[in-house]
């Protein structure tokens, strides 16, 4: 490949929706759909919080999603999600009801991460497609247990990364993996607030069960919650997973009786010398949510719905006179230091269901699969290991998927 940066790489203009720009995303599956291309999704909810009311509200613009069931244990959260579901939904307070409800083709599981394990092999048995928020597991033994259930498994099994389901994304991973910004040798992560990161609790009674993700019991914390999403970016674009892991972290700034910590910074190892940071704070939300990943030719910067590459000094002036262009590109260039990549894309989240609609109805394998899940499952849980004992965690051979 030309050591030039190719700038038309980067201006990507045109729908990435169109179907035939992603034939290669996906591998054929041995799952066997229940449903055709032309027929409705009937989908039942379990966990009805913020995430999964949310997810409920989005299936309503994909019209071959229909949201037939919801089941939660909070009574005014499950009242609420019905109100987004179809006329016909039936409102559960025990999962096993919605795994028994004949109508329903797929459940999509929205719990605190406790919860997940135990909830989709009983979802695998009842033979019901799977999407699975993330974090997919818990700990490593989940994760391996749930790969080798799915391994036997005749339906779709999506963890909802949903960035991995980003077009935006796959044409930034796209950009990487054809060297445009040359060796990559590091990601800088960061997903950072500045709040408590508390939800509002009406009665005592459900603290745990709306703040789960404050407490150990029930939460990998911010390094499960939030970073997970970058850690399984990192996975995709190096195509490997971490061979060790160090970091740091705590309960410094909320002092309120939480468990889990409110500042974390880590740092993977991954083959070839690649160095990834995360860090993830709630006292301070400069530039908030990005990734970094540094190549030897340029960086791209990541924003959830933006990226933009900035070449290094000596690559600008060359970018300056790609395809011909006069002095527009490289004044612009001069003013701003960045080229933008610009591609049709919709909302992550709704991607993400697109394509499970996709995966059920034609067999597909997701590219967010219960394989990625696992892969950032492990990664989230020893990087929170290596922070509670203060010693390096590697990746062990047993871990492989």
């Amino acid at each position: 490949m030309s050591s030039k940066l190719n700038r038309r790489a980067f201006l990507a203009t045109g729908s990435m929706a169109a179907s035939g720009l992603f034939l290669g995303m996906h591998h054929l599956s041995n799952a066997n759909p229940r449903v055709s291309a032309n027929d409705v999704i009937n989908i039942g909810i379990i966990g009805t919080g913020d995430r999964g009311k949310g997810l409920g509200m989005v299936m309503k613009d994909i019209p071959q999603l229909r949201l037939m069931a919801c089941c939660d244990v909070i009574p005014f959260r499950l009242d609420s999600a019905m109100e987004v579901a179809d006329k016909k939904a039936k409102a559960y307070t025990d999962y096993r009801q919605v795994l028994d409800d004949k109508r329903l083709d797929a459940v999509l599981i929205a719990t605190p991460l406790s919860m997940h394990h135990k909830m989709a092999l009983d979802a695998m048995d009842a033979n019901k497609h799977i999407y699975c928020e993330k974090t997919m597991a818990f700990n490593i033994d989940q994760a391996l247990d749930m790969v080798k259930k799915a391994e036997k498994f005749n339906k779709i099994f999506q963890t909802g990364h949903q960035y991995h389901s980003s077009r935006l994304y796959y044409k930034v991973v796209e950009i990487i993996k054809e060297g445009h910004i040359g060796k990559v040798t590091g990601f800088e992560c960061q997903w950072n607030r500045n709040g408590n990161w508390r939800r509002p609790v009406p009665d005592p009674q459900f603290e745990r069960l709306i703040n789960w993700r404050m407490y150990k019991e029930y939460s990998g914390g911010l390094l499960a919650e939030l970073s997970s999403h970058q850690i399984d970016f990192v996975n995709w674009v190096t195509n490997a997973v971490p061979t060790s892991v160090v970091g740091s972290g705590g309960i410094d700034y909320w002092k309120d009786g939480r468990e889990t910590m409110d500042n974390v910074r880590v740092i993977f190892d991954y083959p070839g010398g690649i160095k990834a940071t995360f860090t993830c704070l709630t006292a301070n939300a400069y530039e908030g949510y990005q990734i970094k990943v540094l190549g030897d030719k340029a960086t791209i910067v990541i924003k959830p719905d933006s990226a933009a590459i900035f070449p290094e000094a000596e690559l600008k002036k060359e970018m300056g006179l790609v395809d011909g262009v006069s002095g527009a590109t490289s004044n612009w260039m001069e003013a701003t230091g960045a080229v933008p990549v610009k591609v049709e894309h919709a909302d992550p989240s709704k991607q993400a269901l697109m394509d499970f609609v996709e995966s059920v109805q034609t067999g597909k394998s997701p590219i967010s699969d219960v394989k990625t899940g696992a892969n950032a499952s492990i990664a989230v849980y020893l990087a929170n290991k290596t922070i509670d004992t203060r010693e390096r965690q590697s990746w062990k051979s047993e871990y492989k998927v």
